[in-house]
């Protein structure tokens, strides 16, 4: 059972958050915050009282833009401390996903927030908090992945998958009509749809061959047309690269 801190200057958001993590069988109890200053006064008694002291936190559900102190800087101050609560980031700006996945957070939740999308989050929570054992998590359909787009989940195809960018442990799926940020490291993609006909590039770049335009040699320096974009290859990649096209060819 986790102990739950909720924490976001809007009164009716933190309400509704707090009513739906203490309707999850999985939150032992769950109290509010309305700012990052009081949350970490909240956290520094906790950690003063211990992992199984009566004020203990397990997990902190984390706004983003507030007044002051804001919840990537409370999140910075807690990766100082010795045993910190797990961070679950809540907000309604998709801008700050890397920050937050760089800051080692759980969940990177959108608001309006979605009962279905918050028990996610707390099942993540709950199987790095140990509570409870783990349970795989398999692709739907191989030929579509998820992403998730103010609150709601869509399924873009593989096939329409230009390029794949780097982004920490975040990778940023680009089609021809957008690009999805998704928390899956470039360098699992890239084992996933290796057979799929996408290549590493760059240590930033992961490319289907069936959607590069140009192959470019300037200077020395090789180059690729994906998707109206022009990306480099790096040395190392540059002899794989050539040999694949032409077999393709």
């Amino acid at each position: 059972m986790l102990r739950a801190l909720a924490v976001d200057d809007e009164r009716p958001s933190l309400e509704e958050l707090l009513y739906l993590l203490n309707a999850d069988p999985r939150i032992g109890s769950a109290e509010g915050a309305g700012d990052a200053t009081e949350a970490l006064r909240r956290i520094n008694r906790a950690l003063e009282s211990g992992p199984d002291g009566p004020e203990a936190i397990d997990v902190v559900f984390l706004d983003i833009q507030m007044p002051g102190l804001d919840g990537l800087d409370l999140a910075r101050l807690l990766t100082g401390f010795a045993q910190p609560p797990l961070v679950v980031f809540v907000t309604a700006h998709e801008d700050f996903a890397v920050q937050a996945f760089d800051l080692k957070a759980v969940d990177y939740v959108l608001k309006p927030v979605r009962k279905e999308r918050l028990a996610e989050a707390v099942r993540r929570a709950v199987e790095l908090g140990g509570a409870a054992p783990r349970i795989p998590v398999h692709e739907p359909d191989p030929d579509h992945i998820a992403v998730e787009l103010g609150g709601v989940t869509r399924f873009v195809a593989v096939d329409d998958i230009t390029h794949v960018e780097a982004q920490g442990d975040y990778a940023r799926l680009h089609t021809d009509k957008g690009s999805h940020l998704v928390r899956i490291p470039v360098s699992t993609l890239e084992d996933r749809w290796r057979s799929r006909g996408f290549v590493r590039i760059h240590r930033r770049h992961l490319v289907a061959l069936h959607h590069i335009g140009e192959l470019r040699l300037d200077a020395g320096t090789v180059s690729v047309l994906v998707g109206g974009e022009e990306l480099q290859v790096s040395r190392r990649h540059t002899r794989e690269l050539r040999d694949l096209l032409m077999r393709r060819s």
